[in-house]
């Protein structure tokens, strides 16, 4: 069995970079119910021309559409869903059972996928939605490799089993937290998370207040909430022995940088292209936390905290194109001529090269670049092409 590999898509250039690097699919929003409310999501015209491409590229689409669905929502639902089905969406993403029941019936040609929102950790619940009309399911992240693998089992293999592989988890069950609306009006379960586990807490004791004793030593605070990223590259046998057949990749709000990095080393994995240890080090180049296999292979180490981010590179450029010895590319953190710069393209591997000299857009020579989004000029000893990363190790 081939693996899909899954990738996420919040904008085109996410959508083009996770292609470019190697995804087999990507995911995305539409204009709603799609659970992020910090990223607009595709326009419909946005998304026909993003789903055009994708099947241009041989690659399929996914569309989330995994919010729980108030009343006030539904009304404009089946006219989206037929919208999803006409454009040629080879999927649509959904937990609500609501939402899942207007979708049939507005687009009976638009395949279901079960997000993993809805909290799939059985055979038997797999094999409802089955009935139901889904034809995958992305199971949630608290299950075990064992326990997958006994799913499988008992599902009819038309059943396509979705896993999570890689990025931040959720402190609550599958993504069902009401912290953030708690703590801030913000609805984590209407996609406007404010991500309060990732604050700093210290206890107060009740008759000394202003005073703050954190549980733990540590000059930064106590993020006794933070939760590990996941990171299974390393165990892709396992998953396929369990019967996953799509491995899914986090991150719609992730940069290019990330898409592109994370994408790559996974392609890379499941074509063995590459030592899996020089794998996880490029991993390390983005921001994350300490790395884990979730719940995957039994519980997970409760005694200690993800507090910091970690990153070894950072993203300096992406490349729009050449010209017949320069390359045409567009800044996303300041660098300057002396700076060795490494490459991240799917035609290379550990290539770098030091920028001896930057011109402007107008060809005026720079001798840095300060300004977001600044495109500017540079030679470079390899021939990259559009969606190429340039990137600074700090």
């Amino acid at each position: 069995m081939t693996m899909e590999l899954l990738s996420p898509a919040g904008d085109f250039e996410k959508c083009r970079t996770a292609l470019h690097f190697g995804a087999d699919a990507v995911y995305a929003g539409g204009p709603g119910l799609h659970l992020r409310k910090g990223a607009s999501g595709f326009t419909l015209e946005a998304l026909a021309k993003a789903v055009q491409y994708t099947h241009e590229q041989g690659k399929k689409f996914y569309v989330t559409l995994n919010a729980f669905a108030r009343n006030g929502d539904l009304d404009a639902l089946p006219d989206l869903a037929n919208a999803y089905q006409a454009m040629g969406v080879d999927g649509a993403i959904v937990a609500d059972l609501g939402v899942l029941s207007v979708c049939k019936k507005a687009a009976p040609r638009l395949p279901l996928h079960i997000s993993t929102q809805a909290n799939c950790v059985n055979y038997q619940t797999a094999r409802m939605y089955h009935d139901l009309g889904a034809s995958r399911v992305v199971l949630a992240r608290e299950l075990s490799l064992e326990e997958i693998a006994g799913i499988r089992a008992k599902t009819p293999a038309g059943l396509e089993l979705e896993a999570f592989v890689h990025g931040a988890m959720c402190m609550s069950y599958s993504g069902r937290c009401f912290l953030s609306a708690y703590l801030t009006g913000r609805d984590a379960n209407q996609g406007d998370c404010a991500q309060p586990c990732r604050w700093q807490y210290a206890l107060m004791e009740q008759t000394r207040p202003g005073q703050y004793f954190p549980v733990e030593q540590d000059e930064r605070g106590t993020y006794f909430l933070s939760s590990y990223d996941l990171c299974m590259i390393e165990h892709l046998d396992d998953l396929q022995k369990a019967g996953v057949s799509s491995l899914k990749i986090e991150g719609r709000m992730k940069s290019p940088y990330y898409v592109a990095t994370v994408t790559h080393a996974y392609r890379q994995a499941l074509d063995g292209a590459a030592p899996l240890s020089v794998l996880q080090r490029e991993l390390d180049c983005v921001s994350h936390r300490a790395f884990s296999t979730g719940f995957y292979y039994g519980p997970m180490d409760t005694s200690q905290t993800a507090a910091e981010y970690l990153q070894s590179c950072q993203f300096s450029a992406v490349v729009l194109g050449r010209t017949e010895d320069r390359l045409l590319i567009e800044q996303r953190n300041k660098f300057s001529v002396g700076d060795t710069l490494e490459v991240v393209s799917p035609r290379y591997t550990k290539a770098s090269f030091c920028v001896e000299a930057l011109w402007d857009e107008s060809g005026r020579p720079v001798e840095s670049a300060p300004h977001a989004q600044q495109r500017l000029q540079l030679r470079c000893p390899y021939p990259l092409t559009a969606l190429d990363i340039l990137r600074r190790r700090l």
